[in-house]
């Protein structure tokens, strides 16, 4: 068996809610958002956020997980990280966990960037003495210059994403539990990120990636899962999931991306080659 996996079976997750004066109130409004409601025996409402997941993955699996706000994508990734115990059924992951569900967290207003990309490092599993090793490319990579001496409240938003990113994308973890929300940067530096995430990508033994972007789920998954109402509808190749959960005008574009990085990666071992034959 490989030493790094994740199995779950028939796992549920759910939400008692024990307010009874507000209980028709919050299953009007709850009805109207992702999990189911129901009742358990003694009669407390619950949501039930997740119900009867059953999943697979082994190294090398890249998955995107699609559906609406709501659907029970994030609370899937909580599931996996240990975050939530499942409620019913069973859930066993084996390896590293790099949870990335908040960019925000694990940082502190207070102090310097420089310190907080040494935090933001050990709350994702690294040692201190490794963080160090890191800070100057890190650093390098935020463009922020002198910025990062300076306590992480004086920040705009878009300069603590560049932190985080710096941080994140510098970690080597066997499993990668990635959640999308990093739209507070300039186009030019999300381009310059996205490849530093396909780097991180590369290094990871297992990836679940939650996203809106199509595209960008191309670039890192091969595979899909389209969780709707707290259930998994679909599971397969990810242009086949796309499609089925936002139409052919969708799958068409991924397949479109999925062709351009093969190109790509046909033109690289080209180059490759040909560069190895000019030196012999």
């Amino acid at each position: 068996m490989s030493r790094v996996s994740i199995e779950t079976r028939d796992a549920c997750v759910d939400f008692p809610i024990f307010d009874a004066k507000t209980r028709s109130l919050k299953k009007a409004f709850l009805g109207k958002a992702g999990g189911a409601i129901g009742r358990n025996g003694s009669d407390v409402v619950v949501v039930e956020a997740l119900r009867d997941i059953t999943m697979s993955l082994k190294e090398g699996d890249r998955v995107g997980l699609v559906g609406h706000n709501g659907a029970g994508k994030s609370t899937l990734l909580r599931l996996l990280s240990g975050i939530y115990e499942p409620t019913r059924g069973a859930a066993r992951v084996r390896g590293r966990v790099a949870p990335v569900f908040d960019l925000g967290v694990g940082m502190d207003p207070e102090i310097s960037g420089y310190e907080n990309i040494l935090i933001r490092g050990m709350f994702l599993g690294m040692s201190r003495k490794q963080m160090l090793k890191k800070v100057d490319e890190i650093a390098e990579f935020t463009e922020l210059g002198d910025y990062l001496s300076m306590p992480l409240r004086t920040y705009s938003t878009g300069m603590r994403v560049r932190v985080a990113l710096g941080v994140v994308t510098s970690i080597d973890p066997e499993i990668l539990l990635l959640d999308e929300g990093i739209g507070a940067v300039d186009a030019e530096f999300m381009k310059k990120a996205r490849t530093r995430l396909q780097d991180l990508v590369t290094r990871s033994g297992i990836l679940v990636f939650a996203s809106h972007s199509n595209e960008f789920l191309a670039q890192l998954c091969d595979q899909a899962m389209w969780i709707d109402h707290g259930q998994i509808r679909e599971q397969g190749g990810i242009e086949d999931v796309v499609r089925a959960y936002e139409g052919d005008e969708a799958g068409d574009h991924v397949r479109t991306v999925l062709n351009e990085l093969a190109r790509e990666r046909t033109t690289a071992r080209g180059d490759a080659t040909a560069g190895g034959k000019k030196s012999a």
